[in-house]
């Protein structure tokens, strides 16, 4: 085995103080919703709101000093380039993080304030981390691998040497996984810790990297995905071993879950996860019965989304949820039927957000044009009795869309 319990608690020692002991606490809601007893474990309040800060740190203390000088490098188009710039920042030590041209002008800002030097080079991760290497050759700087090394995985399993003192009586772990790092120093430390606790790594259905590869399948990555931590194309080497030996089980969920997941934090546990920090909470969404009864703990291990693509999923779980609803009306073309209608979805407690007034496309008559009323309700049930109440004063409500 490349990492031991020994190395765990030896990362857990060195990098006491300048990470945060995060909380690990029991959500009785979660636990309701999914028929597991749940326990989160919020990474994403790090300073750099992910996991990868523990090991980063490890990795960089464990360098001698001519290495710290000469600085070092790593590819990356998010937490773990944040990881390394923040505490390279802090311990003088000079940081190249190579992103490719693409990653989101907000994450390479975010790198730069932390104190790292940005190159962006590429059209993927896989041509930055060729131009990294390429400058670690030539400036003589020390690589820092994001998952496939023993001092990164030996950090990350600092994470459930804190779970499992702060709820000793977890019998499950469910992990994210991208490239391994993560899960392998988890399922080091909570096997030797706890030998009968089980630890399932959860991956998208469009990257699942390691299931296909532990599966003997050719693998065969890609698409969009809301979990760009998880959007990996191939494991690494050292994390594929340990899962291999220690990893009970590898769980798929699909990407509409993950966005339910991270509504279900926001709204319930008023947490920030980004896509890869929700997939934990995705898996028991979406497989209830693997995990019904269990003690469950599941690192929300980041908080890093963009602010746009949140107010998105948030929107589109309020659509999937039938709580934000387009109704089309045909009314007459008199004065004040418009001021009727909108009194009357007032009146059956729906919230109007927008309203648009069709008379030039897709009406029947010229005197009966159509109006899209955005509506938002408490439910589904409440938009059907909303429906039912135009109805029964004569207005004929439609709802369209899908979700």
């Amino acid at each position: 085995m490349p990492v031991s319990l020994e190395d765990v608690r030896s990362a857990a020692a060195r990098i006491a103080g300048a990470v945060e002991r995060t909380p690990c606490l029991h959500s009785r809601t979660l636990s309701r919703l999914t028929g597991a007893e749940v326990w989160l474990k919020f990474e994403n309040l790090q300073f750099t709101a992910s996991f990868k800060e523990r090991g980063a740190l490890n990795k960089l203390l464990s360098l001698d000093g001519a290495a710290r000088r000469r600085g070092v490098i790593a590819m990356s188009a998010g937490n773990h380039a944040q990881g390394v710039a923040y505490h390279a920042a802090r311990l003088g030590v000079r940081a190249v993080i190579v992103m490719p041209r693409g990653t989101p002008n907000n994450k390479v800002r975010s790198t730069q304030v932390l104190g790292a030097e940005v190159i962006l080079e590429g059209d993927t991760l896989a041509d930055a981390a060729r131009h990294a290497h390429e400058l670690e050759a030539r400036d003589k700087l020390t690589f820092l691998h994001p998952y496939d090394d023993a001092a990164i995985i030996a950090g990350q399993g600092t994470v459930a040497l804190e779970m499992l003192e702060q709820a000793p009586q977890l019998d499950a772990l469910v992990v994210p996984i991208g490239g391994g790092g993560l899960i392998s120093g988890m399922a080091v430390a909570a096997g030797a810790l706890k030998p009968g606790i089980e630890v399932l790594g959860v991956e998208s259905k469009t990257y699942c990297a390691m299931y296909q590869k532990l599966n003997g399948q050719p693998v065969a990555v890609g698409g969009d995905t809301i979990a760009e931590g998880l959007a990996v194309r191939d494991v690494g080497v050292l994390p594929f071993s340990v899962v291999q030996a220690l990893v009970k089980e590898i769980l798929l969920v699909e990407e509409e879950t993950i966005e339910r997941a991270v509504v279900c934090l926001i709204e319930i546990e008023k947490t920030v996860a980004e896509g890869a920090g929700a997939a934990g909470l995705a898996a028991l969404l979406e497989h209830p019965a693997r995990f019904a009864g269990r003690r469950v703990g599941i690192p929300v291990c980041g908080g890093n989304i963009d602010s746009r693509m949140l107010s998105a999923v948030l929107m589109r779980g309020l659509v999937r949820d039938g709580r934000l609803v387009r109704l089309r009306v045909v009314m007459p073309d008199v004065a004040g039927s418009l001021a009727r209608v909108a009194a009357m979805i007032g009146e059956a407690g729906g919230n109007i957000v927008e309203v648009q007034h069709q008379r030039m496309f897709g009406t029947a008559s010229v005197k009966s044009p159509e109006v899209e009323f955005l509506v938002e309700t408490r439910d589904r049930e409440h938009t059907q009795q909303l429906i039912d109440a135009l109805k029964a004063r004569g207005v004929d409500a439609l709802r369209t869309g899908t979700e």
